[in-house]
C-alpha cells in the first residue's frame, strides 16, 4: 500500500484560482491557460522560501496549508506581517519589478503551493492582452487594498506613541 505522500496529486482546479485576488474574472480559458504554467509544489513546515533581500523570480499560490511572511527587525527579531491560506497569493511583487524580496516567507504549516515563474506569466500577459490588463488592474487593486492597510498600522502606532 503506497503511502499518502506517494499518491498522485490533484491539478487544482480553475475555481481555486478563480478566488485568488490576482486573477479574480478570468474566463475559465484564461484561468486554464494560467494553471498551464503552474508548477505545483509540497513543502514541510519550518521550511523558509525567500529572504528579505532574494531575487524575485516568481509567485506563489497557496492550494493547502498556510504561509507566514515577516521581516526580520533588528532588536526585536521576527515581526510576523501576516499568515495566509488557501488561495492566497505572494511574491507577487516579482510580477511588477524586478527588486529583490521586501520580506521573507516561511511555511507555517506544510502546504501544496502553485509558483508561477515571472518569465512565463509575462509572456502570457503580453501575448493575451484581455487576460493581461484583467490581471494587472486586479494586481494594481490588490496592492492599493494593502497599501491603505499598511496607511492605516503606520498611522495607528504614530498616534499610539508606538512608532518612532
Amino acid at each position: 500500500m503506497a503511502a499518502p505522500n506517494d499518491a498522485p496529486q490533484v491539478r487544482p482546479p480553475a475555481a481555486l484560482l478563480a478566488r485568488v485576488h490576482m486573477f479574480s474574472g478570468l474566463s475559465p480559458r484564461a484561468l486554464d491557460q494560467v494553471l498551464a504554467l503552474a508548477t505545483e509544489v509540497t513543502h514541510p513546515a519550518g521550511r523558509i522560501l525567500f529572504r528579505t533581500g532574494d531575487p524575485g523570480d516568481r509567485l506563489f499560490i497557496i492550494v493547502e496549508g498556510r504561509v507566514r511572511i515577516s521581516r526580520d527587525v533588528p532588536g526585536m527579531g521576527e515581526e510576523n506581517l501576516v499568515v495566509l491560506g488557501p488561495g492566497d497569493c505572494f511574491g507577487e511583487l516579482s510580477v511588477v519589478d524586478d527588486a529583490p524580496r521586501s520580506a521573507d516567507a516561511h511555511v507555517h504549516e506544510s502546504c501544496r503551493l502553485l509558483e508561477l515563474r515571472k518569465d512565463q506569466l509575462e509572456h502570457l500577459l503580453y501575448t493575451n492582452r484581455d487576460v493581461g490588463y484583467e490581471v494587472l488592474w486586479n494586481l494594481v487593486r490588490m496592492l492599493s487594498s494593502r497599501l491603505r492597510e499598511t496607511t492605516d498600522k503606520v498611522t495607528f502606532l504614530a498616534v499610539t506613541g508606538r512608532f518612532s
